[in-house]
């Protein structure tokens, strides 16, 4: 039984991480953000299973991280500060959590000895597409002090492989869309607008394209990578292979959900110009050649299952729809 232990377990992605590896037969230790509520976010929703084990702290701290990763075959890394828009007020705390926390998980790795390492980057660190698809081997451009400290951090997590051998990949997860996501995001901000029974929708600019992973496909990718040793030392895109307009995801989520809502554009959500990235396409060829990875769900059925769970009163209560936080 490999026992992995998963930053950010609290999370979005982490916590479907956290169900998936557990459902493989792993033993898991889920990091969850240190709070005096003893709450572990979407862990929350996760029944207990004797081969998890949820702790709680803070990644910023390097004693802290070394003491968690003691015992541990492989580090599923996801916790970051991933809004964009606090970025821009708040970049400090950007370089802590996200360049300084990867660097106390592959420092600790690196004196632990043997640990396996996956670092989650992000499609932002490409900025606007220069040339489409985008391969691992596309410029990386800083449009936001968000991409800029992912940027940073996964400079210092391929130097960790290229000066010390550490056993690192880093994994770039296009735009994942699913149940738990934050409303922070464009398609639950659209899917809870409209099952709250509003009708206007609050958006910024709608003409910028995206690539879309349900989030079972984002989970199954990073499996995948971090069970082929052919992926280490080596940047990998997540992606559909496939670009939408946010103006088209709207259409679909209003097909689906039958609704016949009018957009209106609010200026709060509209990036600076040059910090917009206005197109992201992603090349999924290194992943299926190294890992064999393909995504399983079209951008229909994930959205189907999605909207699903946002309509459940359960979930849908857990969200502020009419309140826009840049968090």
């Amino acid at each position: 039984m490999k026992h992995a232990l998963i930053t950010g377990a609290d999370g979005f992605i982490g916590s479907h991480l956290t169900e998936l590896l557990l459902e493989k037969g792993y033993k898991v230790r889920a990091l969850s953000y240190y709070n005096s509520f003893n709450y572990w976010g979407w862990l929350e929703d996760i029944p207990a299973n004797k081969n998890l084990e949820i702790v709680t702290g803070d990644i910023r701290d390097p004693h802290f991280v070394k003491h968690i990763m003691k015992d541990v075959d492989i580090v599923f890394h996801l916790a970051a500060l991933i809004a964009i828009p606090y970025s821009y007020h708040a970049p400090d705390s950007y370089v802590d959590t996200n360049i300084k926390g990867t660097l106390n998980v592959c420092q600790a790795a690196k004196e632990l000895g043997g640990i396996r390492v996956l670092n989650t980057s992000t499609s932002e660190v490409y900025g606007t597409a220069q040339y489409v698809p985008i391969d691992e081997k596309h410029p990386k451009q800083p449009q936001s002090p968000y991409s800029a400290s992912k940027i940073g951090a996964d400079a210092m997590a391929m130097s960790f492989y290229n000066s010390f051998e550490l056993p690192i990949t880093t994994v770039r997860p296009f735009n994942t869309y699913g149940p738990r996501q934050s409303a922070r995001a464009i398609i639950p901000t659209i899917i809870t607008q409209i099952a709250n029974g509003m009708k206007e929708i609050k958006l910024g600019d709608v003409t910028p394209t995206r690539d879309f992973n349900y989030v079972k496909d984002t989970c199954e990718g990073f499996l995948a990578i971090a069970e082929s040793d052919k992926t280490i030392g080596k940047e990998i895109n997540i992606a559909s292979n496939f670009e939408i307009s946010i103006a088209d995801i709207l259409n679909l989520i209003k097909d689906i959900m039958k609704s016949d809502v009018n957009f209106i554009t609010d200026e709060q959500r509209i990036r600076p110009e040059k910090s917009e990235v206005f197109r992201l396409w992603g090349d999924n060829n290194l992943t299926k050649e190294l890992t064999g990875w393909k995504p399983r769900y079209d951008l229909r059925q994930g959205l189907e299952e999605t909207i699903a769970w946002f309509k459940n009163p359960e979930n849908l209560k857990k969200y502020k729809a009419g309140l826009y936080n840049v968090c």
